[in-house]
């Protein structure tokens, strides 16, 4: 099921199929340095069995798989997802398979996925987190029209809060 799609992408639920896809993203080191701990072949196995029961509750928030329209290739996946250490915040992200690094993927993510928050969730603020240090995923937030917010700790991380209004969204005239 295509939950939105840009340009050149198609975010979709994630498959059967996909738990090779979801090992290569979540196992991979250096593509999880600013977000978790890699994991093992087993715990992307109960992940993607979360995930798929989670589509089963009828859940409109989640986690979805990305793929190039044109080749059907997987490129990583993409969230609308509560912030771990505070539930009452909504927020966007993405990871990318490495050799999809470069190619204005995320940024193109995240302005469709703030379409979708907006337009089909109807949320009225949606969030990104970064670690201080990843200024590439900070410059991608505010490229697409976040602001800074504030800087908070969560798992012994300094993280950053960008934040995103609906109302915002209207006045640029990018709804």
């Amino acid at each position: 099921m295509i939950i939105f799609e840009t340009e050149r992408l198609i975010v979709r639920r994630y498959t059967d199929d996909d738990k090779d896809n979801l090992f290569r993203l979540n196992g991979d080191e250096e593509i999880m340095r600013y977000i978790r701990k890699p994991k093992t072949k087993e715990e992307c196995d109960r992940h993607h069995e979360e995930i798929l029961a989670g589509y089963n509750q009828k859940i409109e928030m989640g986690r979805w798989a990305a793929e190039e329209k044109l080749t059907k290739e997987f490129i990583g996946t993409f969230v609308i997802v509560p912030i771990p250490a505070q539930p009452d915040k909504i927020q966007l992200g993405y990871a990318l398979l490495k050799q999809y690094w470069g190619k204005g993927y995320a940024t193109e993510l995240t302005k469709a996925g703030l379409h979708f928050a907006f337009d089909q969730l109807c949320l009225d603020l949606i969030y990104g987190v970064t670690e201080i240090q990843n200024t590439v995923s900070q410059k991608v937030l505010l490229k697409s029209g976040f602001k800074e917010a504030e800087a908070f700790m969560e798992d012994g991380k300094n993280l950053l809060l960008f934040s995103f209004a609906k109302t915002d969204w209207k006045i640029n005239g990018s709804n």
